[in-house]
C-alpha cells in the first residue's frame, strides 16, 4: 500500500519552507529574547514589517490605539500572534512567487485568508485560547496546492470522479492517490518542523472528532471556518448555511442572531486581510446580503413548487452527464498523451516517467530491477522490400507480442522507430534474461501476414540490471549500459540476448 512517504519520494518536488519563515521560528523557540530576536528577522524585510503594522491596525484586532512600532505590536498583540502574522506573509507571497501552472492561486489564497479571518474570530467567539488558529487555517488546506501543482492529471482525474460519483474530495483523493490533502499537508509541515498546535489540527480538520482531546476542538473550529469560506466563496449559500447554522448551534451553543453577526464579521474582516495580502476580495460581502440578494432572486420566480423541483432535477442530470462526459474526454486525451499512436505501447515519455519512479523504488527498497532494449532486426529492409505499411504491420504484430509475453507488472513501451523497451520491476539479471529469450524467441516465432504477405522478423535484445552494476542510482547510465548490451547483440550476429557487465 503506497504511503504518503511514498507519494512524497515518488511524485512530489518538496517544497522547502522560505528562510526567513525558518528564522521566525527558531525564534521563537528561544526562551530568551525571543521578541527581539523576531524583530531583527521582520525588520530585515521593510515590506513585511508594514504589513505586520498594518494587520495589527487593521479591523481584525479592532485595537484602540494605533500601533506604530513592532515592539507596540507585540505589547497589544503579543509574540504568538506577531509571529504567526509573519509566517502567513512569508509563507502566501512565497508560494505566490512561484510559478503554478494551471491552478488557480488567487481563488486558493482567497479561501484560505478567509478560512484563516473566520478560525481567529470563532476561536475568540467561542473561549477558544490558541493563537495559532489564524495561521493553522491559512495552510489548513496547503495539501491541495501540492497534489495538484505535483499531479495534475492525477488530481484533474480526482475532481471529475468527485463530480461524477458525489462523493468528498477526501474520500476521492484517498481513492486515487491512497491519500488525502489532509494527510499530505500535515507530512509536509511536519517535516517543515511546526508545531503540533499547527499540524494537529490540519491532519483532523475534516475529521475533528478523530483528533486527540488536545487538538479537537482546534481542528473542529477549523472544520467550520472552511465551510464558512465556502460559503462566502462558492455556491449554493442558502444550503451550505443551514447546516452551518445547525453546526455552530449544537456544538457551541450560538443563536440564530450570534451567527449572523458572527458571519457578517468574519466577511467584512476577511475583506479587509484580502486587501492587505494583495488578494482579490473579488465579490466577497456581507452574508446577510448573500442571503437577501438569493430570497430577492427567488421572490423573482414566476414557477410553481412542481416546475422548480422539475427543474432542478434535470440540470442535476444534465450536470451529472457533463461530468462524465468530461472525464472520459479526460481520459482519452491521458491516454493520447501516454500512448504511441501506431502500437498502442506507452511512448518514450511515459518510459521515462515510469522508470524513473521504479528506480527509485528499487533503490529505496533494495529490490532488483531491470530493463530490456530491444530492436528489430534489418527492418528497414523490411520497409524497402515489402513497403512501409507492412512494416507498420509488424511493428504492430510485434508489439501485442510483447504484451502478450511480458508479465502484468512489466511496461512496455516503444522507445522510437524500430525500438521497444521492457521495464522489469523487482527482477534481477538472471529473471530479465531469461524474460529476454522468451520475448525474443517469440518474436521468431511469429509469421505475421500482410496483405497474403508471410514476413519473419527477428529482434536483438539488451539487458541492463542494477544487480550487476554500480549505476543504480542513475537513470540515463543504466540506459546507456543497456544500449551499450543491445550493440553488442547486434554487433555479435544480430537475433541474440547480451546482458551488460561491468
Amino acid at each position: 500500500m503506497t504511503t504518503v512517504q511514498d507519494l512524497f519520494d515518488e511524485n512530489i518536488k518538496f517544497p522547502s519552507p522560505p528562510a526567513i519563515a525558518l528564522k521566525i521560528l527558531e525564534a521563537v523557540r528561544e526562551e530568551d529574547n525571543s521578541f527581539e530576536d523576531l524583530a531583527a528577522i521582520i525588520k530585515t524585510d521593510p515590506s513585511l514589517s508594514v504589513r505586520i503594522l498594518k494587520v495589527a491596525n487593521s479591523s481584525l484586532y479592532g485595537l484602540r490605539q494605533p500601533v506604530d512600532s513592532l515592539a507596540q505590536a507585540t505589547s497589544l498583540i503579543g509574540t504568538d500572534t506577531l509571529k504567526n502574522i509573519a509566517l502567513s506573509f512569508v509563507i502566501v507571497q512565497d508560494f505566490k512567487g512561484s510559478r503554478q501552472g494551471s491552478f488557480e492561486q488567487d481563488y486558493f489564497w482567497r479561501r484560505a485568508i478567509t478560512s484563516a479571518v473566520a478560525a481567529d474570530i470563532l476561536g475568540r467567539t467561542v473561549g477558544r485560547k490558541d493563537q495559532d488558529l489564524f495561521v493553522t487555517a491559512l495552510l489548513q488546506d496547503i495539501g491541495v496546492m501540492i497534489l495538484f501543482l505535483s499531479l495534475p492529471d492525477g488530481y484533474t482525474a480526482v475532481l471529475d470522479n468527485k463530480r461524477v460519483n458525489r462523493t468528498s474530495l477526501c474520500e476521492t483523493e484517498e481513492e486515487q492517490f491512497s491519500c488525502d490533502h489532509t494527510a499530505v499537508g500535515y507530512h509536509l509541515l511536519h517535516t517543515w518542523n511546526l508545531p503540533e498546535s499547527i499540524t494537529q489540527p490540519i491532519r483532523f480538520h475534516h475529521r475533528p472528532d478523530e483528533a486527540d482531546e488536545e487538538h479537537r476542538e482546534s481542528a473542529k473550529i477549523l472544520c467550520f471556518a472552511d465551510k464558512i469560506s465556502a460559503m462566502y466563496h462558492g455556491g449554493r449559500s442558502n444550503s451550505k448555511s443551514s447546516e452551518l447554522y445547525a453546526g455552530l448551534a449544537s456544538n457551541w451553543k450560538l443563536d440564530k442572531e450570534e451567527i449572523e453577526k458572527l458571519i457578517d464579521i468574519i466577511g467584512e474582516k476577511s475583506r479587509d486581510i484580502l486587501e492587505l495580502f494583495e488578494i482579490d476580495p473579488d465579490k466577497i460581502k456581507p452574508f446577510s446580503q448573500i442571503m437577501q440578494d438569493a430570497n430577492e432572486e427567488l421572490g423573482k420566480l414566476n414557477f410553481t413548487y412542481e416546475q422548480i423541483v422539475l427543474e432542478l432535477s434535470q440540470a442535476k442530470q444534465n450536470a451529472e452527464q457533463l461530468a462524465r462526459e468530461l472525464q472520459q474526454a479526460n481520459n482519452r486525451l491521458q491516454q493520447l498523451a501516454d500512448r504511441d499512436g501506431l502500437t498502442c505501447l506507452y511512448n518514450h515519455r511515459y518510459f521515462q516517467k515510469v522508470f524513473e519512479v521504479e528506480l527509485s523504488r528499487a533503490v529505496r527498497y533494495k529490490n532488483p530491477l531491470s530493463i530490456l532494449l530491444l530492436d528489430l532486426d534489418h527492418f528497414k529492409k523490411i520497409n524497402d522490400t515489402y513497403g512501409h505499411p507492412a512494416g507498420d504491420t509488424v511493428l504492430q504484430k510485434v508489439s501485442n507480442t510483447l504484451v502478450r509475453l511480458v508479465r502484468n507488472c512489466d511496461t512496455v513501451a516503444r522507445y522510437g522507430g524500430e525500438e521497444f523497451t521492457v521495464i522489469l520491476p523487482e527482477t534481477g539479471n538472471k529473471g530479465a534474461k531469461v524474460l529476454a529469450q522468451r520475448l525474443r524467441r517469440g518474436v521468431e516465432q511469429k509469421e505475421i501476414d500482410h496483405n497474403g504477405q508471410v514476413i519473419s522478423v527477428t529482434m536483438s535484445i539488451g539487458v541492463a540490471s542494477t544487480d550487476i552494476s554500480d549505476t543504480d542510482h542513475d537513470r540515463a547510465a543504466l540506459i546507456d549500459l543497456c544500449d551499450k548490451a543491445l550493440y553488442k547483440a547486434k554487433h555479435n550476429g544480430r537475433n541474440r540476448v547480451e546482458v551488460a557487465l561491468v
